[in-house]
């Protein structure tokens, strides 16, 4: 695989891309902001007075949709009166960092060759390239065992087009990793 990430001077990680691969980028990237929704959109009903920052959302239940609910997981399965709770007063703010994370990697994402990050850019592209493996991997329904089938699918496998999207951003993670460690 060509590209990937890498360090640069003065503390800059760079990414090398071709433009088709930028091109998978930008529309994963649009369908998971597409998906996450509009800032707000969770159901955002009011602000904690004195404190304007902190939103609560009017939505306490786990998403249907199993990709939202594996980006939205509740965090108390054994107790949902508790996870709603926690939802209420986490998800509209998730739901922000996520989009904020997926926008900085489509302002960040050129046409050339080579984009430099800084150490904020890098992590909300990290955030991002996670949050995206996790939407890809569970509407591909990925488990160890598929990965292992992967290798020995036809050519022509309607499958093998998300499943080397999957990989792709896999590599591309772990070469962001690297390059910040």
């Amino acid at each position: 695989m060509n590209g990937g990430f890498s360090t640069a001077s003065g503390g800059r990680i760079c990414l090398r891309i071709g433009s088709e691969e930028a091109a998978v980028v930008r529309l994963l990237i649009g369908q998971l902001i597409d998906l996450i929704g509009e800032v707000g959109e969770a159901g955002e009903s009011e602000s904690y007075e004195g404190m304007p920052d902190l939103k609560f959302s009017e939505n306490t239940s786990a998403p249907e949709d199993p990709v939202l609910a594996r980006l939205f997981p509740d965090a108390y399965r054994e107790d949902q009166g508790a996870s709603a709770e926690f939802r209420r007063y986490t998800e509209t703010g998730l739901r922000d960092s996520k989009r904020a994370a997926a926008e900085t990697v489509l302002a960040t994402l050129d046409e050339g060759e080579k984009v430099y990050l800084d150490a904020e850019q890098a992590q909300s592209w990290l955030r991002a390239l996670n949050d995206l493996r996790l939407a890809l991997g569970t509407r591909l329904d990925i488990t160890e065992e598929t990965l292992e089938q992967m290798r020995t699918f036809d050519w022509d496998d309607p499958r093998n087009a998300g499943y080397a999207a999957y990989d792709w951003l896999t590599y591309l993670q772990e070469s962001l990793v690297r390059a910040l460690w």
